[in-house]
């Protein structure tokens, strides 16, 4: 116990800085992992890039864990002592106030009372308030940018910019890849006919690194409108060459999309990226734009005060969401805000051969996997605090009889102790039947696309009815039911066997032994629901989904540690406005 005033000053003093510190040991191995993007892009070395991003993702648990078993030795009998945190805040507080990206030592800091004192809701006396942490109110303008002028020629800027791309590989044909982006640029921006002169082309200095890509990013300035401007870069075996070039926003928002690995991009002021990002996409949630670019903390505390200032202006209730309600989860939204909320339930029905802890861990492998862009981010909470008047009252019925282990009453607020918050879309099964027979064939073969996609990065939906995927709006189909999820390389694919005997025929019970780990693909189509129209269309594209044949070979492949790329873009492709 400190004995007196002069001792408690120093002991906070000393706790503040211990706990900057471990913030600072946290950011150094984060950008210490950021900075080996290059390396394995140059080496193409996409396992190893994996590795990195799962590294980097569990990174923030572990600084946090080892600061309060530090800072507990530090505190011992008062580690508890709320009047001394509150000075220790203090003393934190004064010691960042003039660092760039304060708010990110706040929300470590935030993660370290909330581990000491378990706390629900908020206890603005010894965290640091998320509704009034912005991470943009004080952004400076740092040189994170570099401006190339036109000085006559389009492609002479081109060369300018890609020339200072750094990269040991050589490119396959520079002059072919300098045309290539030109043109791209002159008809996705219709230069040709609008006659708009682009004056400058601004570009973030820092490159963007996801798996197997990097991503020159930045902005083309006309006379009289600007326009995003991302160029790919691949890195084959013959030498580098451009994948792809994106000038229009919803091109870009699919590229930053809260169902894609977060980039790996090395920079010193992330506020000031992520503001302009956001002038590229304004469309897109700030908390989103943090949490791609890898600072998945910082995402979560900003998605908390984008609801909570929401919640101080909406007339509407939290109810369930639209869709057939889930076996495993209770989800609920709030109609004028973008997200769901799903809490795990109390109990399963019998056909649900898992428990709580099996989910848990399905939502773990989600976030530390390749999502490939068709795997929502579940951001993981804890602790909340809602007043209750906000829930209408039969989700709150359903809140308090099926998720007692989560949900609690307190005076008149209620209490959820664990939940994930996830961007909110429409219902496959619901889109296709509500939309126009175009509309939905495109949805259907792009579920078949999804399947796809997803079995190259090893994930296994499970569960492929059409109620456990959504509709982005971009049109993407997203997959986000996830209590039956599992590795492509853990099933094993079978054929159905043929009946021996007419009586096997007619029984209604399977006749032939089914392992826990066996999957029939032939019969996936039983259970869709699809029109005869509908069902065509998926049979012509995606037919080979429903062999064995098709998945074993899948296993092989990831097996051998083959990266079978997902991009978020047609390659090699020239970017026109709605080519989505």
């Amino acid at each position: 116990m400190v004995g007196n005033d002069s001792n408690k000053q120093q002991l906070a003093s000393a706790c503040a800085n211990e706990a900057l510190a471990a913030f600072d040991r946290y950011n150094g191995d984060f950008r210490a992992i950021t900075r080996r993007a290059p390396l394995h892009f140059e080496r193409r070395d996409w396992q190893a890039s994996q590795r990195d991003a799962v590294e980097r993702i569990e990174l923030y648990g572990q600084h946090v864990n080892f600061a309060v078993s530090t800072l507990s030795q530090s505190l011992g009998s008062d580690s508890d002592d709320k009047a001394l945190w509150k000075q220790i805040k203090k003393n934190f507080a004064e010691a960042i106030d003039d660092m760039a990206d304060a708010e990110f030592r706040k929300t470590f800091f935030n993660s370290l009372t909330r581990t000491f004192f378990g706390t629900i809701g908020v206890a603005p006396d010894i965290e640091f308030v998320a509704v009034d942490l912005n991470p943009l109110a004080r952004v400076a303008n740092h040189d994170f940018m570099r401006s190339y002028h036109n000085r006559g020629s389009i492609p002479l800027l081109l060369e300018e910019i890609l020339t200072e791309f750094r990269c040991k590989t050589p490119w396959r044909n520079f002059e072919r890849s300098i045309a290539q982006v030109a043109e791209e640029i002159e008809v996705g921006l219709g230069l040709r006919t609008s006659h708009q002169r682009v004056l400058h082309i601004d570009v973030i200095r820092p490159v963007f690194f996801q798996i197997t890509r990097a991503y020159i990013v930045g902005q083309i300035v006309c006379e009289s409108k600007t326009a995003p401007l991302v160029i790919a870069v691949k890195n084959t075996e013959r030498g580098l060459l451009i994948d792809a070039v994106m000038t229009h926003e919803s091109d870009i928002s699919i590229l930053f999309s809260f169902t894609r690995s977060y980039f790996h991009v090395d920079l010193d002021y992330v506020g000031e990226v992520v503001l302009f990002l956001k002038n590229l996409m304004p469309r897109k949630p700030i908390s989103e734009l943090f949490t791609v670019i890898g600072r998945a903390k910082q995402g979560k505390t900003e998605r908390y005060r984008e609801l909570m200032h929401h919640l101080e202006e909406a007339e509407d209730q939290f109810v369930l969401a639209p869709g057939e309600r889930g076996l495993v989860m209770v989800v609920f939204t709030l109609p004028s805000f973008d997200v769901v909320f799903k809490l795990i339930r109390d109990q399963f029905p019998i056909q649900k051969n898992i428990v709580r802890e099996d989910v848990l861990a399905k939502y773990e492998l989600v976030f530390k996997h390749d999502r490939a862009g068709r795997l929502v981010d579940a951001q993981e909470f804890k602790r909340l605090r809602f007043p209750k008047r906000l829930f209408e009252k039969t989700l709150l019925d359903e809140l308090l009889s099926e998720t007692q282990r989560s949900v609690h009453e307190d005076g008149d607020d209620l209490t959820i102790d664990h939940c994930y918050i996830e961007r909110r879309m429409t219902p496959l099964n619901i889109y296709v039947r509500e939309s126009n027979a175009t509309d939905a064939a495109r949805a259907v073969l792009d579920y078949g696309q999804a399947i796809r996609d997803l079995a190259y990065t090893n994930i296994f939906a499970g569960d492929l009815l059409l109620k456990n995927f959504g509709v982005t709006r971009h049109r993407r189909v997203i997959f986000y039911d996830y209590d039956e999820l599992c590795l492509v390389t853990d099933c094993r694919f079978r054929e159905l066997p043929a009946a021996q005997s007419d009586e096997d025929e007619m029984r209604a019970d399977t006749w032939y032994y089914v392992g826990d780990n066996d999957v029939f693909p032939e019969t996936f189509i039983n259970f869709l629901g699809f029109d005869s129209e509908l069902k065509a269309a998926f049979l012509e594209t995606h037919g080979e989904l429903l062999t064995a044949a098709w998945w074993c070979t899948i296993q092989d492949r990831l097996r051998t540690n083959d990266v079978i790329e997902v991009l978020p873009y047609s390659a090699r492709r020239v970017a026109v406005a709605g080519s989505l």
